[in-house]
């Protein structure tokens, strides 16, 4: 193992010693009064009513659970989290001290609005969504382009275009994949010019309503009320899709017909769908009337779906798991004492608005909350104790999220779209490796999973640790070191880049002993292996 011994100089056991991880209290922020503060941003989002709510109903839960609520989170804590749930990357330091300049007392409001305007959010939730919506397979070559969906998935969220019309054109457009990319959503299922019906109807049921209807794909679900013939109805309306010299297609004369295994004849079945059939337009495309039943106003299953979704993404844990296997929604209208059905209620009643509906999460009480909570050490039912959601949970990052983080704190600039085109190629394919080399779960990444000793030792010896804390000039590793004032300056970039916050003042006192009376190259390696020993830390690549 490389343990990077160099001028006799060993950080990496400070990872024991200090715990930098994810329980070390932060120091408190100095302001940065050179910095201007960031320009107003108008139309901040009103939705104090429906915060108040979800934080009564979530208080109501620490109540009956008997646990106090965890403290709120201190602000850099915050940036940093949003950064990484909005963004898929870590703060630059350049909006760091743009931030810290900002003494308002609403900056996290309106950090937040920023990072949602921003088009980085909107690219990196087109590529979550994409992993449910078309999966993590390569597809048939020709038929089906990823980058042509998620180009056009993170150009509908940054225009905020209402959800519910986002689904039907993915449900029911037509044409190429390269003019009409939402098509890619049916062109994904695509094996040998052969569309899956099946497989199609499945997804579609899995994604916008959260449940498992393809279960009873071969017989009646074991578990649930879903019957096969059901199933198969939900099927039929994808039955007339055609892959033709023009894209998908509809080829409305052909019926839908499945092998009768009794008597081996083909039998016909018709377009219908497992519940309220009074949503199913009886006139239309099939495809259509499909995206309409869907996406029916009163299809509670299609907004708590998409709320449970939004909430595993923020919080790295869904409200209820799995996410494609939802319990049926009580009564004939919104419980306004289950979460799912109250924030889905208010994301249906202001027009299916993602970026309100994440914003209105983001400003809870829970969100804003640490992930420290001095039941956590004394509980022996751990599951109990999450399930209260006192406070923020501990998760692992995603494999994207710690290379973004990693590529992100090698530059003092921020890393965005108007970065040179190498930058964010060497991103693009340094992530597309790391996804590969860390271990990606594809479709299920919200699933409960926890860090491996092979992938705690992939980071600490890949290439991919070695390259982003390499110190040169052009890195910020090197530009640290070389352009710091002083010791104690040098010190604070360095965790404020890696970890977004300050030394604690134990870290401070050990680290300051290691760059004393350095300089030059001596001075540079210090730094790089500082950067390698917080790029290691547990405080890097959880979230928290």
């Amino acid at each position: 193992m490389n343990t990077r011994h160099r001028s006799g100089i060993t950080l990496f056991p400070l990872l024991v010693v200090l715990g930098v991880g994810l329980l070390v209290a932060s120091a408190a922020l100095s302001p940065f009064s050179r910095q201007k503060p960031p320009p107003p941003i108008s139309n901040l989002p009103e939705h104090p009513q429906i915060v108040s709510r979800v934080d009564e109903l979530l208080a109501n839960r620490w109540h009956a659970a008997g646990l106090p609520p965890a403290l709120r989170a201190e602000d850099f804590t915050l940036l940093r989290r949003l950064s990484l749930v909005l963004h898929g990357t870590a703060p630059s330091l350049a909006e760091i001290r743009e931030f810290e300049a900002d003494h308002r007392t609403d900056r996290v409001d309106r950090w937040t609005e920023r990072l949602l305007a921003d088009r980085r959010f909107a690219d990196y939730f087109a590529r979550r969504f994409a992993r449910f919506l078309i999966g993590t397979d390569e597809g048939q070559f020709v038929v089906f382009r990823r980058d042509r969906f998620w180009d056009w998935l993170g150009n509908q969220f940054h225009q905020n275009r209402p959800y519910d019309q986002v689904v039907r054109d993915m449900i029911s457009q037509r044409g190429l994949w390269t003019d009409n990319p939402e098509v890619n959503f049916v062109a994904a299922v695509v094996a040998d010019g052969v569309i899956d019906h099946n497989k199609l109807a499945g997804r579609t049921t899995r994604a916008f309503l959260g449940q498992r209807i393809d279960c009873a794909q071969c017989h009646h679900h074991p578990f649930a009320d879903w019957k096969q013939e059901q199933f198969e109805g939900l099927a039929a309306c994808y039955g007339q899709l055609k892959i033709t010299g023009v894209g998908v297609e509809d080829n409305k004369t052909d019926p839908y017909t499945l092998l009768d295994r009794l008597t081996l004849q083909d039998r016909t079945i018709e377009p219908s769908v497992p519940f309220h059939p009074e949503w199913f337009p009886s006139a239309g495309k099939n495809r259509e009337r499909l995206a309409a039943w869907v996406t029916h106003p009163d299809n509670r299953r299609f907004d708590r779906a998409l709320v449970n979704r939004v909430w595993g993404l923020l919080f790295g844990r869904p409200w209820i798991q799995p996410v494609d296997d939802l319990p049926n929604p009580h009564g004939t209208g919104p419980d306004a004492e289950d979460l799912l059905d109250l924030l889905g209620a208010d994301f249906r009643a202001h027009g299916c608005d993602l970026k309100r509906l994440i914003s209105t999460i983001i400003a809870t009480r829970l969100f804003r909350s640490t992930s420290q909570h001095p039941g956590l050490e004394a509980t022996d039912d751990l599951d109990s104790f999450e399930q209260a959601w006192v406070a923020f949970p501990l998760t692992r990052l995603r494999p994207e999220q710690v290379i973004g983080a990693m590529v992100q704190a090698s530059s003092i600039k921020t890393v965005d779209r108007h970065s040179h085109w190498t930058t964010r190629a060497i991103r693009f394919f340094r992530e597309l490796d790391f996804v590969k080399e860390y271990g990606d779960l594809g479709d299920d990444e919200l699933t409960e999973r926890t860090g491996t000793i092979p992938q705690a030792l992939l980071r600490m010896n890949s290439s991919f640790a070695a390259e982003w804390t390499k110190s040169t000039i052009f890195s910020a590793a090197g530009r640290i070191a070389g352009m710091a004032p002083d010791d104690e300056a040098c010190l604070d970039l360095c965790f404020l880049v890696c970890l977004t916050r300050h030394p604690t003042a134990e870290e401070r006192s050990v680290l300051l002993r290691q760059l004393e009376r350095t300089h030059g190259d001596e001075r540079s390696q210090v730094v790089e292996d500082l950067f390698w020993t917080l790029f290691n830390s547990p405080e890097f690549c959880w979230g928290h």
